[in-house]
């Protein structure tokens, strides 16, 4: 269950970029809304990984959330913002992929 809670924090952590980068590209009310979305996401992926960490080792669970994160954004900006997808981006963050499933496989 621990790890089930640990990829949805990281998965909040993905929607709190993404609401980040809406927010920059939005007018008015809606920047507002943005932010609080943000707001929103960060708290419920750090109360996540609280939880988490009082089961879970804090460097495997923190190496890996902040992974889940970095590969989950590094997709949004590709798919939904239209960054580059060059073969170097996609090299590296497939070898992070696979640091964060070896994480989980060592993990006790």
């Amino acid at each position: 269950m621990n790890w089930f809670l640990l990829i949805i924090a990281g998965l909040f952590e993905v929607a709190f970029a993404f609401c980040l980068g809406k927010a920059k590209d939005a007018t008015g009310i809606d920047t507002t809304y943005w932010y609080i979305g943000f707001l929103i996401c960060l708290a419920i992926s750090m109360l996540l990984l609280i939880k988490v960490t009082q089961h879970l080792p804090i460097g495997t669970a923190y190496a890996v959330w902040t992974g889940i994160g970095a590969v989950g954004t590094v997709l949004v900006g590709i798919l939904v913002f239209k960054e580059p997808a060059t073969f170097w981006r996609l090299f590296f963050i497939t070898t992070l992929i696979i640091s964060i499933v070896g994480l989980k496989l060592v993990s006790h």
